[in-house]
């Protein structure tokens, strides 16, 4: 105690606890705020795009496969029907 009475007191170093700590909570605060903002997610995770699944179907790829030329329309048709019995066609899954 005699060592603080005759140095002056602690200064102004009494102030680095708490502003160490408002700036811890205001960095947890905007970390929270940002993740609400991003769909309930946290920051690590990978966006997703909205515009559809992240695989596409089985009948979607065979029609690009088709629309590339890498199988000729009569393989197109077979897959596709059995396809078509398995997975049936979606609304954004048809035909490419």
């Amino acid at each position: 105690m005699n060592t603080l009475a005759y140095s002056g007191g602690p200064g102004l170093w009494i102030l680095l606890f708490p502003l160490f700590w408002a700036a811890v909570v205001i960095g947890g605060v905007t970390l929270l705020r940002r993740t609400a903002r991003r769909g309930r997610r946290g920051p690590w995770q990978a966006r997703t795009t909205q515009e559809g699944p992240a695989e596409p179907s089985p009948i979607t790829l065979l029609g690009r496969r088709f629309a590339a030329g890498e199988i000729d329309e009569d393989e197109y048709w077979r897959r596709l029907s059995v396809l078509d019995e398995q997975f049936g066609r979606g609304g954004k899954g048809g035909l490419a």
